[in-house]
Formats: C-alpha cells, sequence, structure tokens
C-alpha cells in the first residue's frame, strides 16, 4: 500500500483529523473512531508499515516502544489497574483492517476470551 493512500499515514499528515491521546517522535495514540469497547486507543509507528509481517530486525525498538506505551496510556486514561487489552492484526483473516502496523488498547469493561 502507498503511503499517501494509507488511511493512517493520512491521519498522521494531519489530513483527516484524529482525536490524539499521545504522541512523541516515534508513534501517535489515538481513539478509535468505531470503538470496541468503552476506552479503544489505536497506537500507531509514525513510520509506515503495512503489517507485522513487514517488520524487521531493525523494527523491534519501535515495537518495544509501542509495547511500552501501552501500560502508559492505560495509566493516564485511568483503566490500568482494571486492566486493558492489546491487540495485533494481522492480515484479513486476522481482522487487520487498515494496512498500517498498530496496536488496539481495548478496556473499560470485562473482556471475554475467546475474543472472537
Amino acid at each position: 500500500m502507498s503511503e499517501m493512500s494509507c488511511l493512517f499515514c493520512r491521519i498522521l499528515s494531519g489530513e483527516i483529523p484524529s482525536t490524539k491521546v499521545y504522541e512523541d517522535r516515534l508513534a501517535y495514540a489515538f481513539l478509535d473512531v468505531a470503538p470496541q469497547a468503552p476506552t479503544h486507543v489505536l497506537i500507531i509507528p509514525k513510520e509506515h508499515s503495512d503489517s507485522l509481517n513487514d517488520v524487521t530486525q531493525a523494527d523491534e525498538p519501535v515495537l518495544g516502544h509501542l509495547l511500552r506505551l501501552a501500560p502508559k496510556i492505560a495509566n493516564q486514561l485511568g483503566c490500568a489497574e482494571a486492566g486493558y487489552r492489546t491487540v495485533i492484526n494481522t492480515g484479513g483473516d486476522g481482522g487487520q483492517s487498515v494496512d498500517h502496523l498498530h496496536l488496539h488498547l481495548l478496556a473499560g469493561r470485562a473482556l471475554s476470551w475467546p475474543p472472537g
């Protein structure tokens, strides 16, 4: 996918509005427009990768950073203590609907298992 047509790259560029929750030099986090839980945040790397299938060893610092942001953002939003779920969907059958690697942070209710 071209970064120019990527929904999340367009959000990063400011072309499409979003409700920012967190931002630093490597990542951007914003509220999902179709939340699947009372709290549903998307945490995305600023550098485009289509999916987890496309990452390399060089991407490990960014992937680790995304995972470390999840508890930081959960704390910021007041849901860390009660609990939250993080999910990375990969590919169509995995539930990925936007071809830009992203981590979902879901919270605000008891989340059942299996998820889908």
